[in-house]
């Protein structure tokens, strides 16, 4: 997810997501209800104070002054106290930390060791920050008041170790060997820490909300059910479905259950694969449900009615999409259709090394432009016959997960350490106003293998593809 790294605050970390790297070319303006009004005149911090030294800093970077209550080492704060949380700057190492990495990296550093804390609504907080800061690059002068703030605060030092919990991974990027590598860093965190973020539908990808009361379980069996419908399988009973990226097997159940479908699920993560077929077997759908540990540029002569890729090509990558398309179109029989859901970043969003989103959560994520997906399955073979951004419903969805990760927070921190559950729920935050505002999208892009004589098998119409929308031409 590629939102503005604005250095030295604690927002456009990351935004995958998830989540990297892009800066955007839009600023929003709009009003903030949720807000109360910022008084005029707040007293001084009180002098040789952690605020005091900082609040030279500060000013540059927010010249109204903070749009939320900053609160240092030392019990003193700038800022107004807002309802909606704060931020807090618990050690000095915060600081040396970002002069040893400036920008996003090294504050991504400080917020994984609880060097910086945000409390209160995480995501209303992130949104704030964003709306009161008006530079997106640290200044010259930025840079030198910061230093000043260091050497005052007595942050000036040797650099710090990283944390354990990031990200080296070694050879060709997008190859076979170093894309497991990055996928297992990603997913194989524990499956019980999965289980307590996403809910019991075991779905790490956008839901999709038909009411404002719709639970996220209802939400991710509607889009399992759009999926489904999109690739035709209520039209003829018993069509071969290839699951690619399949993770705990959600989706590939829900299609052989409700749609009687035999279907093939594919993941590189073993930790993903082990829980899946548990589920797979206790659902008694073995005979129809195959799930493997295969890479898709494995899949050799192999032929499907249809394929499924949610939440998957992120980590295809530029350098592999035709090859990505290709693959899966020979794949197909003809009339057989592929559906690609993925987030997606006007212009592409490569995640590099230097980010947070790419040393902590998506090593070698890519977030590809919507009209280059298109015109790359469009190259490799298919016809594209429809797209459908949701991203106002990965809003709703972060938000859900993240309400589900701090209320099982200290069940969380036992499972994968402090360190991981400050990662997700920073990035998950981030990249929930990466969605709201349009920095970052989702999309559902359909494409077709028409025969020889160019029939694509579609219906007329898009008329009971969607049961919340059936009467939609």
């Amino acid at each position: 997810m590629s939102l503005r790294p604005k250095h030295l605050l604690l927002l456009q970390l990351l935004s995958m997501p998830p989540s990297s790297g892009r800066p955007r070319s839009r600023r929003r303006s709009r009003s903030r209800p949720h807000l109360i009004p910022v008084p005029e005149v707040l007293p001084p911090p009180p002098p040789d104070s952690a605020a005091a030294n900082m609040a030279p800093l500060l000013a540059e970077i927010f010249p109204d002054g903070p749009p939320v209550q900053v609160r240092f080492w030392d019990g003193s704060t700038l800022g107004p106290a807002l309802p909606v949380g704060s931020v807090t700057v618990a050690s000095p190492l915060a600081l040396r930390r970002m002069i040893w990495s400036p920008g996003e990296l090294g504050l991504g550093r400080a917020v994984v060791t609880g060097d910086i804390e945000i409390t209160g609504d995480i995501v209303d907080v992130l949104d704030a920050l964003e709306h009161g800061a008006t530079s997106h690059r640290l200044s010259p002068r930025a840079m030198w008041l910061a230093l000043r703030a260091a050497r005052r605060s007595g942050a000036v030092g040797r650099p710090l170790p990283a944390p354990p919990e990031e990200a080296h991974p070694r050879g060709v990027r997008h190859s076979t060997r170093r894309d497991v590598a990055v996928v297992r860093h990603h997913y194989d965190v524990g499956n019980e820490f999965y289980g307590l973020v996403l809910g019991p539908s075991l779905t790490y990808s956008c839901a999709r909300f038909a009411t404002p009361s719709t639970t996220l379980e209802d939400a991710q069996i509607a889009k399992f059910d759009l999926v489904c419908r999109k690739l035709g399988l209520h039209e003829r009973r018993g069509m071969r479905l290839l699951d690619v990226g399949c993770g705990w097997g959600s989706l590939a159940m829900h299609a052989a259950e409700h749609y009687e479908a035999t279907v093939v699920g594919i993941s590189i993560s073993p930790e993903q694969l082990a829980l899946a077929r548990e589920r797979v077997d206790a659902a008694g759908l073995s005979d129809v449900v195959d799930i493997r540990l295969q890479d898709y540029r494995e899949l050799g002569g192999e032929r499907f009615d249809a394929i499924s890729s949610v939440g998957m090509f992120e980590h295809v990558g530029d350098r592999r999409m035709a090859e990505y398309f290709q693959v899966l179109r020979a794949a197909l029989v003809p009339t057989g259709r592929l559906l690609n859901h993925a987030i997606s970043s006007v212009g592409d969003s490569r995640i590099g090394p230097r980010t947070f989103i790419g040393r902590y959560v998506f090593p070698d994520g890519e977030l590809i432009d919507i009209g280059r997906v298109v015109l790359a399955m469009e190259r490799a073979g298919f016809e594209v016959r429809d797209v459908e951004s949701l991203r106002e419903h990965y809003t709703r969805t972060l938000r859900e997960w993240i309400a589900n990760l701090e209320q099982h927070w200290d069940h969380a921190v036992d499972l994968v350490g402090p360190g991981r559950a400050r990662i997700w729920r920073l990035y998950m935050a981030a990249s929930a106003v990466g969605f709201t505002d349009g920095g970052i999208s989702v999309h559902q892009t359909l494409g077709v293998r028409a025969d020889g004589e160019g029939n694509s098998g579609m219906p007329p119409t898009r008329r009971g593809i969607d049961p919340n929308t059936s009467g939609r031409e």
